[in-house]
């Protein structure tokens, strides 16, 4: 008897030990697989705050989508100054911007104020009332032509279909926004960004449309143009 007693009170702990052992390793699969949701909502959070973080870098870029906005906006600097002041220094943001709506219409402007975002929309505000029509035709301007600001000159020269846009800095913005597509030039003298945007816009108030071309070479537009 005693045997038998002796027997059955050992099964008994090793169904105990199973239990505690069961239920000790249901225990560390529930931690594990909340450790697991803990770091995969943390990862799923640095996700989403680098999602944020490419959003914003997106957003301080000027370049527009001209589907969804009526001009296409261009950022060609901004410029911070710094004023010393006795409780330290005070900071000042400029902006120049160049706007178009890719179908011959440009413009420029330039705005100063205490933030960038203020600086940008004044510029923007003065490209507005300061647009001029750019002479496109078949992706290029007219006829060459050179414009000059103080000690900035620059040349602008037509491109058959396919050369794209053969420039630089400022004179790239301004014929993206204008919806020149193949076009040829040069910026010489001063490297100065504002002087440059006004060179270029010499260049595009001298410059005149096809049919004026056509008619002072003795020729249809179409044969002019093709």
């Amino acid at each position: 008897m005693e045997n038998v007693e002796e027997k059955e009170v050992a099964a008994n702990g090793a169904v105990d030990t199973q239990d505690a052992s069961g239920g000790t390793g249901g225990e560390t699969a529930n931690s594990a697989a909340a450790a697991r949701g803990f770091a995969g909502g943390r990862s799923e959070g640095r996700e989403g705050r680098g999602e944020g973080r490419r959003g914003r870098g997106r957003d301080r870029d000027r370049d527009r989508d001209p589907a969804d906005k009526e001009f296409v906006e261009k950022l060609v600097k901004l410029n911070r100054t710094a004023k010393v002041v006795k409780g330290g220094r005070r900071f000042s943001f400029s902006a120049l911007t160049v706007i178009g709506d890719r179908k011959g219409k440009v413009g420029y402007g330039f705005g100063k104020a205490n933030d960038v975002s203020e600086a940008v929309r004044k510029s923007i505000d003065k490209a507005k009332r300061n647009m001029v029509m750019l002479p496109v035709k078949n992706g290029t301007i007219p006829h060459e032509v050179t414009g000059l600001f103080k000690a900035s000159r620059v040349l602008l020269k037509p491109a058959c279909s396919g050369t794209g846009i053969i420039a630089g800095g400022p004179v790239r913005a301004i014929m993206e926004a204008g919806g020149v597509t193949d076009v040829l030039s040069k910026s010489i003298g001063a490297s100065s960004q504002y002087n440059v945007v006004k060179a270029t816009f010499d260049c595009i108030s001298k410059l005149m449309d096809a049919k004026t071309v056509a008619k002072n070479r003795g020729k249809s537009l179409k044969e002019l143009w093709g």
